[in-house]
């Protein structure tokens, strides 16, 4: 049975559907949202397609700066460049993190060809500090179209996540519900 939550200035709650679209409750407005294609998961681990359950914080928001204009946001804000990326590879040092092409360690590429990286919300997921294996690049950023299911991040309408943006600060908490 999923509990019902109320929705604060600085909580935004993600509930988790099976076989249907998931939502993010915020300011007492609920949103269509995709997650992880095999769902939400407590113990997350490195490329298993599941969103992590758990409360996050906001960290900081990375842009595409020849996309959209500079996000209004309380958080650190940041303009991605060609080179920037991600690293996934549990062995380096650099795991979960920001990193600068070329690099030769596992990686993502944050400036795409599509639309989904055009606006990232980095969420505070194993990152204080990372630990090996346990899942990397979590975020919430722009959806397709039809709401395809994530690698494990949690995805909005572009036009959605940038206008819930100037509301989330430092102290805003993500909570990732399960099933």
């Amino acid at each position: 049975m999923l509990k019902i939550y109320t929705s604060n200035e600085t909580q935004l709650y993600i509930l988790p559907y099976i076989d249907k679209t998931s939502k993010l409750l915020f300011r007492g407005r609920e949103y269509k949202c995709s997650i992880g294609h095999n769902g939400t998961k407590l113990k997350k681990r490195e490329g298993d397609g599941t969103t992590p359950i758990g409360n996050f914080m906001a960290r900081q928001i990375l842009y595409r700066p020849d996309r959209i204009s500079k996000p209004i946001t309380s958080l650190p804000t940041n303009a991605l460049s060609p080179d920037d990326a991600w690293c996934d590879d549990p062995y380096r040092v650099e795991y979960n993190r920001m990193v600068k092409l070329p690099f030769s360690g596992s990686h993502e590429l944050l400036w795409r060809k599509d639309n989904l990286y055009d606006v990232i919300l980095v969420i505070g997921y194993n990152d204080s500090p990372p630990l090996a294996h346990y899942g990397s690049a979590i975020f919430i950023h722009c959806s397709t179209r039809d709401y395809k299911p994530t690698k494990g991040c949690i995805a909005l309408a572009k036009k959605t996540l940038i206008s819930i943006l100037p509301h989330i600060t430092k102290k805003s908490s993500i909570n990732i519900m399960q099933y």
